[in-house]
């Protein structure tokens, strides 16, 4: 049994046919059918029923298919630790990062990465959603978020913790709201389709619902509506720090609750293997944070 032609039928399963499997992994279509036929051969068995624009694993198929991630992952994982630690990082690494945090933090080092790196490649997809990590072929992604999905892998890489803020010509207009109930009589710039905004008190958690008229996929859009006098955002320190300082947002802090803090995590596709391209992208991207001031966590 072939490790390619396994590689092939795992990739196959991931990517949602043989079409997106070939081009995963930079093969010719035929090629990556013959591969899927010669697999199916060397065990004797059928292992996808496939038309030209579907496929679905036969029972057979099904009782394979955990054996071959796992002699995939084995075989990465084997050829990782034999890799010389002077050669350092290499392959196609694919990373998903929010958009405003990857500008902010993730494309400054690439560049530098890649210098020491020169066998490494990079795909950045920057999105403020959490792409499905096994169909997309996503080594690694980069989330700001509290994690609902308990079938995701995540390490917690930084604190986050948020402020609300608003443009000074918002406020001279406006006023300030002093309370979490003030919030009601202002507008709310919302990230995507949020109704509600999480604060922390004495006596715990707090939603309160948004008076808004501006949605945003990206938390930059509510970012610049906020520098033009749109209303009220809720932004990471990092992101807003710059703005307070230079006087072009004003940090709003209310008496009697605090925005609730959303973690920085690390999101991988699988707990067996962490190669090393991921593990010193991750090790830049500490540093990259300690030095604008995130606390790290430690590993």
């Amino acid at each position: 049994m072939n490790t390619d032609d396994v590689l092939v039928f795992a990739t196959a399963i991931s990517a949602g046919s043989l079409a997106a499997a070939a081009r995963r992994l930079g093969l010719a279509p035929m090629v990556a059918t013959r591969r899927l036929a010669a697999l199916e051969a060397s065990l004797g068995v059928r292992l996808l029923h496939r038309t030209t624009r579907s496929l679905s694993l036969t029972p057979e198929g099904e009782t394979f298919l955990p054996y071959a991630q796992a002699l995939v992952e084995n075989e990465a994982a084997a050829m990782a630790r034999l890799r010389a630690e002077t050669r350092g990082a290499a392959g196609l690494l694919r990373v998903s990062v929010p958009i405003a945090f990857g500008l902010k933090f993730i494309m400054p080092f690439v560049p530098s990465l890649l210098v020491q790196n020169p066998d490494l490649r990079i795909s950045v997809d920057m999105t403020d959603n959490l792409p499905d990590l096994v169909a997309t072929g996503t080594d690694l992604a980069i989330r700001i978020a509290r994690l609902r999905d308990s079938s995701l892998i995540a390490r917690k890489l930084g604190d986050n913790p948020r402020t609300l803020v608003a443009s000074p010509d918002y406020v001279a207009r406006r006023g300030l709201p002093r309370e979490v109930a003030d919030i009601a009589d202002h507008e709310c710039l919302a990230l995507g389709s949020a109704t509600h905004w999480t604060f922390r008190s004495a006596d715990g958690e707090r939603h309160v619902r948004l008076n808004a008229r501006l949605f945003c996929s990206s938390i930059a859009g509510c970012h610049a509506a906020a520098l033009a006098s749109g209303g009220l955002a809720l932004l990471s320190d990092w992101y807003a720090a710059e703005d307070v300082a230079a006087g072009r947002l004003v940090r709003i802090d209310l008496v009697d609750a605090s925005p609730e803090a959303l973690d920085i995590w690390a999101v991988y596709p699988t707990t067996q293997l962490v190669l090393p391209k991921v593990r010193v992208f991750i090790a830049a991207l500490r540093t990259a944070m300690a030095q604008a001031g995130v606390r790290n966590t430690t590993e």
